[in-house]
């Protein structure tokens, strides 16, 4: 089990969204995994924002990612290009301490094997989300990536038959700290399976040495 597993509860999207600005900004900087989607985008806002740049020593920060898509790097999904147009270019992240995953290569398995051997023995942070079925990074339920022990990166395959990459659980579960940022009452369904010990991927994520933080909005969260 991890050390800490803790669930933070904020009236609103946007204290919640703050919330996890102020708990990045206390653990970074570091070796970083940065995630995807919508809801990232908000937090990266934020920590781009007059409010928040300064708190960060950027220069000594080392940014990954858990997952990716398989299109080019300037294209609208791609998970490297949200962050660097959201937060990394605003906030002068070297680019040369970036690593993006090149899920556009045509051959994934060669991609992946390079994305291990860029990730460090132990990432410090790690930035999560979590979709309705319960999947984070690019770990599907039923999907043979989550059922990877060794490999630290392997392709992977959405619903939608889409194609990725991504970190497998060896990597999320050695993580120092994992934060998982969920909104809306489009999540509650999947929370409270999660709470009530379905094995879902997301509730898979447990550092044995690590802490995990779910900071989420009443609306995901749903009643005391």
């Amino acid at each position: 089990m991890p050390q800490t597993v803790r669930f933070a509860v904020y009236e609103t999207p946007e204290l919640a969204v703050r919330a996890a600005a102020d708990l990045f900004t206390a653990l970074a900087p570091g070796t970083i995994a940065l995630a995807g989607g919508s809801t990232p985008r908000e937090l990266y806002g934020l920590l781009a924002s007059d409010d928040y740049r300064d708190r960060t020593d950027w220069d000594e920060m080392e940014v990954f990612f858990g997952d990716e898509r398989a299109v080019p790097p300037n294209h609208p999904d791609s998970n490297y290009g949200l962050a660097r147009r959201c937060l990394l270019d605003l906030v002068g992240v070297d680019p040369d301490n970036v690593r993006r995953m090149e899920a556009d290569d045509v051959d994934l398995e060669a991609a992946a094997n390079r994305y291990a051997q860029a990730l460090p023995a132990r990432l410090d942070l790690v930035l999560l989300g979590i979709g309705s079925d319960g999947h984070t990074a690019s770990l599907f339920p039923g999907d043979g990536a989550c059922d990877e022990i060794e490999r630290r990166c392997v392709p992977a395959t959405a619903p939608n038959d889409t194609s990725r990459l991504t970190v497998t659980f060896p990597v999320l579960n050695a993580a120092r700290h994992v934060i998982f940022l969920a909104l809306g009452s489009a999540k509650h369904d999947v929370l409270t399976r999660i709470r009530g010990g379905e094995q879902l991927p997301a509730g898979r994520v447990s550092p044995t040495a690590g802490d995990v933080t779910w900071i989420v909005d009443r609306a995901a969260y749903g009643a005391d």
